[in-house]
């Protein structure tokens, strides 16, 4: 059960997020958080990770809740002893959630956190990345025992 409260919570974190960039920021306006370090741009992002297959919309509405409801499925299933694995597909559910209310509702994702060095991204990505080092984690370094 708690698993559902953390993926409630990612969602929730993602959007108050995006909300707070969509009502104080115009489209690319950016703030120097650290100068040449760190702003915080809003962006949007009609497109996947760094702006690839953009205009494709509805493919990535449809590829994300296929997604979302087989780790959900999966979910149910993985041991409770699996806390690793339990929370990379928390994680990566959470994230995956919060872009897709962005592609239904603006259709476009809300990107903002801007490094500079990297194309600018927000809570949800975040999440999603983290979910997936876990779950690489779990694959590569933690032996099955049995």
């Amino acid at each position: 059960m708690i698993v559902y409260f953390l993926i409630a919570g990612i969602i929730v974190l993602d959007q108050l997020t995006k909300i707070l960039i969509q009502r104080n920021f115009a489209l690319h306006e950016s703030l120097g958080v650290i100068e040449n370090v760190f702003h915080i741009t809003f962006v949007p992002n009609y497109g996947a990770a760094f702006g690839i297959l953009k205009d494709k919309t509805f493919f990535f509405i449809l590829t994300s809740l296929i997604v979302i409801i087989s780790f959900l499925f999966y979910l149910k299933y993985v041991p409770k002893e699996k806390k690793i694995l339990r929370y990379a597909l928390v994680l990566q559910i959470g994230g995956a959630v919060g872009n897709l209310i962005d592609r239904i509702r603006l259709g476009y994702v809300i990107d903002f956190l801007d490094f500079r060095v990297w194309p600018v991204f927000n809570v949800a990505d975040m999440a999603i990345v983290f979910g997936v080092g876990l779950l690489i984690y779990q694959i590569l370094l933690i032996p099955e025992r049995g």
